[in-house]
């Protein structure tokens, strides 16, 4: 089976609609790294020497390749990431091979095969 790792950027904010919206589209589950920095094209703002930004999470979804692009659009239509400056990126990358999917692999495979 073919996998793909979407990996979301968001604002704490909008971690749990992105991952709400991302199983509704076909994610079996999400890794979320929490308290993030990132910094996009203005720089952020401080005070006295403390940052003034929002905190961000790192959203994992690892996800059948047949059903990546929707969930990708999906979650960043959800995060309102084209529409909201600062909300949020997301990609994809590919997966060669991956262990501990034995308890997720059977309801993939079941998503899949009823697709095609």
């Amino acid at each position: 089976m073919k996998l793909k790792l979407i990996i979301a950027l968001v604002g704490d904010e909008r971690t749990d609609t992105v991952i709400e919206a991302a199983r509704e589209a076909g994610a079996t589950g999400a890794t979320i790294i929490t308290s993030v920095r990132g910094e996009g094209l203005k720089p952020q703002k401080t005070f006295l020497g403390l940052e003034l930004s929002d905190q961000r999470d790192v959203v994992l979804f690892m996800v059948a390749a047949e059903k990546a692009r929707y969930i990708l659009e999906t979650i960043s239509e959800a995060g309102e990431f084209d529409t909201q400056p600062g909300s949020g990126i997301a990609l994809e990358i590919s997966i060669d091979d991956a262990v501990g999917l034995k308890t997720q692999l059977p309801t993939l495979l079941e998503e899949v095969e009823e697709e095609v």
